[in-house]
């Protein structure tokens, strides 16, 4: 499900971004509530001269006089997306068109407020890391007429049809959507919509969809050198916000229906191989058919099982027992109530193909790290009932000394590479910790540490379309059900 994601924020009902289909008219979309104008996602706090963004990047808006020697790619003014007659950067093999997503400035007076795009020079400036696949959570037109309107401030570079696989591109790749509800996330990836809804799952995620999706996927992994694994073709549900508040804030789609199994098969050609029983880590891999998970759908006022079918998760607990409670989420239970099975409650959900260190082992029961909890699920010894296989990992864990090292959302460039026509940033704590004793898989050796300064329509403010880098060393984990990021100096690396 897309957000707007680097300077303003829709507002919806429960805090969702749907499109809503009015049954005379199979294109109309409307929302609850009107989008907020940039200039009122900003809040300025004088006395320190700071201005927090809508996704969280706080910045100091005290400007430097400085010789910088970290590395930095200046863009100067940027150029503005000239989407003509241009063609669709998909394969051969599936139906796709271009339709551009609407680049325009909202009120005259105002050049921060605008949508849909921020122009940009990818992979050159910044490279494309991740593949995030999203649902729409309402039709595939009313997506395509949504992200037309410089008033949503949202977009995506693609969007599928479920009926027959049809594709629409409407950001070149080169540019920068506003999709993740993360501006480093969005820096770094390319969003893929698929028409649906995430609560009705197979209903929408036809195979004709599963198939253009595969292909197109496949075709930017190899053109862009996307690695083919959970890790970098992702769900929108697999990172965090920016800040601790956006932990509620941010999305859970495609959801527990989508058939990561046989899509990571469709994409690499073969199925996961299963392997060992015993390593220092295992990757989630339960059977989608076989896996039909308890799921349900809360109003607020009540809930409701959502109908019984294949899904493609575990659940975690805190015992070796299908009666232990399942586990709770800092960000989600900051009072430390246990974990729900509502389809919005990502707290105990280990989703197939995330990999996480081994905790534990117990009968049929396998403990992860996870959230800073020894999380257990079922995990029988035979072949054909387990739900994960094991493997040797890249592990971290904090250095001697450190009872615990704290979490970001993402890397931050450190003061001194920002020049003085940039304001800095200041890296933000997340609630979540990593405590001594526990261990988490270090998916890549290293994060790279940028920031892409962006602000208005007219590039009128200093510094804009500047890529600022850093020398600092994050490392991206897998934390919990999202991806997290630590400094290399707070952590010890287990080979």
């Amino acid at each position: 499900m897309t957000q707007r994601l680097r300077h303003t924020a829709a507002l919806f009902s429960a805090g969702i971004f749907a499109f809503s289909l009015a049954v005379a008219s199979p294109l109309a979309a409307s929302v609850s509530a009107s989008p907020q104008s940039k200039q009122q996602e900003y809040s300025r706090d004088a006395s320190r001269g700071a201005s927090i963004t809508a996704d969280g990047d706080t910045m100091s808006s005290s400007l430097k006089t400085k010789n910088v020697e970290s590395g930095k790619t200046n863009l100067g003014l940027r150029t503005m997306p000239n989407y003509g007659d241009e063609q669709a950067e998909c394969p051969r093999t599936i139906v796709c068109k271009f339709v551009p997503a609407r680049y325009a400035q909202n009120n005259p007076d105002d050049p921060k407020d605008y949508g849909n795009v921020d122009p940009a020079n990818r992979p050159k400036d910044m490279k494309i890391k991740y593949i995030v696949i999203h649902d729409t959570e309402g039709s595939y037109q009313s997506a395509i007429d949504w992200f037309q309107d410089p008033a949503s401030y949202t977009s995506a570079h693609y969007v599928i049809r479920s009926s027959d696989g049809e594709v629409t591109q409407m950001v070149k790749n080169k540019d920068v959507a506003w999709h993740a509800g993360n501006w480093y996330m969005n820096m770094h990836s390319i969003g893929v919509e698929h028409e649906g809804y995430a609560a009705e799952g197979a209903t929408w995620y036809t195979e004709a969809m599963y198939r253009s999706s595969a292909k197109l996927v496949r075709h930017l992994a190899k053109k862009y050198d996307i690695p083919l694994d959970r890790e970098h073709i992702i769900g929108h549900e697999q990172f965090h916000g920016l800040t601790p508040a956006r932990a509620t804030a941010m999305h859970n789609d495609p959801g527990p229906y989508w058939d990561w199994d046989y899509y990571m098969t469709l994409l690499k050609g073969k199925p996961v191989e299963q392997g060992r029983r015993n390593g220092n880590a295992v990757t989630i891999t339960p059977k989608f058919n076989r896996n039909q998970q308890v799921v349900q759908n809360c109003d607020g006022t009540s809930c409701t099982n959502l109908p019984k079918q294949p899904t493609n998760f575990v659940y975690l607990r805190t015992a070796p027992s299908a009666k232990a409670p399942l586990l709770t989420d800092a960000g989600l239970h900051p009072d430390g109530t246990a974990g729900t099975n509502e389809i919005d409650d990502w707290s105990a959900v280990a989703t197939y193909g995330q990999r996480f260190a081994v905790a534990g082992r117990h009968g049929d029961w396998t403990a992860i790290w996870f959230g800073g909890q020894r999380g257990w699920f079922y995990n029988p010894r035979s072949l054909q009932e387990r739900t994960a296989i094991a493997s040797n990992a890249t592990l971290v864990t904090p250095k001697p000394g450190k009872e615990s090292i704290p979490l970001y959302g993402r890397p931050v460039p450190e003061a001194s590479a920002f020049t003085n026509d940039v304001p800095t940033l200041t890296p933000v704590p997340l609630q979540y910790k990593l405590f001594a004793g526990q261990s988490y898989i270090a998916y890549d050796r290293e994060a790279t540490n940028d920031y892409f300064h962006v602000m208005t329509f007219d590039s009128s403010t200093p510094g804009e379309g500047e890529v600022v880098i850093g020398n600092e060393r994050y490392i991206p984990i897998s934390y919990n059900h999202r991806q997290a990021y630590v400094k290399a100096s707070d952590v010890f690396i287990i080979e």
